[in-house]
């Protein structure tokens, strides 16, 4: 059967002066409708790259795409760009990272959320208006027969990223790319958001991809985790699974580098020590050794040397992970959940 979303060996590297960068190298995951998948990873690692490409906004630039990225069997690299115009903001809609910088400053809310809609549908003006407050009321807009004539600058940044939502969603798409959808928010707006999306994501039964660094709000929101660095997928599986039997050391950084504001205070946060590599001339091997504590664990220096396959994780199933620790779930239990969750250890005993 396939799936509705299909990513196979996506490859996106733009040339530069200095070389190739592989801002994506060989991207493959799979997502359902009514299903959430969980990007996650430091800046840089390829996560916000990889959406554009679905999006195709790399069309018309120095960027080299290759693979496959199947949408109800469909290979969007291969429409042309008048069928990707229609798709995009249609069937595939994507919500950015700064509404301020991606609504435009000198047209009012409304009159942009309207032109989202009658690009789509062949209805007037007033139709499209009538539509448009309809969404604005839908995603929580106070008043919105009113504020439908405000412009971008007069909303607040929760409500800017609730009309970027209504814009996303206007047309009912099948996937919704949301990059980064709590940044600058405070915290109870950001859960409004996500409550918000979670809302309408059963309403349209719309495959959601949300990036993110905030494992919070992946494990508030994901039905799978695809963990990114350096470009590639380092690991992949149910969210759940993920989160409680990590088994990349990567992943184990970004655990332990998130206070729990419910568990022990006396529980230490683990910083991922270095910088991420640079994606024109990354390190030989594993990508992730130069800052891996634990690559001596590994005989025969195979993490300098070799770059590990994803493969199957101990815990069976669809988790998948890249690394050449032959048990690193034991690594974590004995390791590293002591140190960052001293207090789940002590209940386990």
């Amino acid at each position: 059967m396939t799936s509705f979303l299909s990513v196979q060996d996506l490859k996106v590297h733009f040339p530069t002066p200095d070389g190739i960068v592989k801002a994506t190298d060989g991207l493959s995951f799979d997502l359902e409708r009514g299903e959430t998948l969980g990007i996650v990873g430091e800046s840089g690692s390829g996560k916000s790259v990889s959406s554009s490409a679905i999006m195709g906004l790399q069309r018309g630039t120095s960027a080299q795409v290759s693979g496959k990225i199947l949408l109800e069997g469909e290979d969007l690299l291969t429409v042309s760009d008048e069928e990707m115009r229609l798709l995009r903001g249609g069937e595939v809609a994507m919500i950015f990272q700064d509404p301020l910088s991606a609504m435009h400053p000198y047209y009012t809310v409304g009159n942009q959320i309207s032109e989202a809609y009658r690009v789509h549908n062949d209805v007037t003006k007033k139709a499209a208006r009538t539509r448009t407050i309809e969404m604005l009321e839908r995603v929580g807009i106070p008043q919105p027969d009113r504020r439908v004539d405000d412009y971008p600058h007069q909303f607040s940044g929760g409500m800017r990223q609730r009309a970027m939502i209504a814009m996303g969603l206007i047309n009912d798409p099948g996937l919704l790319i949301a990059d980064e959808p709590t940044t600058a928010l405070d915290v109870t707006v950001q859960a409004q958001i996500l409550d918000l999306l979670q809302d309408l994501q059963r309403e349209f039964n719309s495959a959601v991809i949300i990036i993110t660094h905030d494992l919070g709000v992946v494990a508030e929101m994901a039905d799978d985790v695809l963990v990114m660095y350096a470009g590639r997928a380092v690991e992949y599986g149910p969210c759940k699974e993920i989160l409680t039997h990590p088994e990349m050391p990567y992943t184990w950084g970004l655990l332990s580098s998130v206070p729990d504001v419910m568990g022990d205070t006396n529980a230490r946060l683990i910083p991922i020590p270095g910088n991420p590599p640079s994606l024109l001339n990354p390190p030989p091997g594993c990508a992730f050794h130069p800052r891996c504590m634990h690559r001596d664990k590994v005989p025969g220096d195979l993490c300098r040397t070799e770059l590990p396959e994803l493969t199957p994780a101990r815990s069976g199933g669809q988790h998948t992970k890249r690394c050449h620790l032959t048990n690193p779930d034991a690594v974590y239990q004995t390791e590293i959940l002591p140190e960052i969750a001293p207090d789940l250890v002590e209940e386990d005993k």
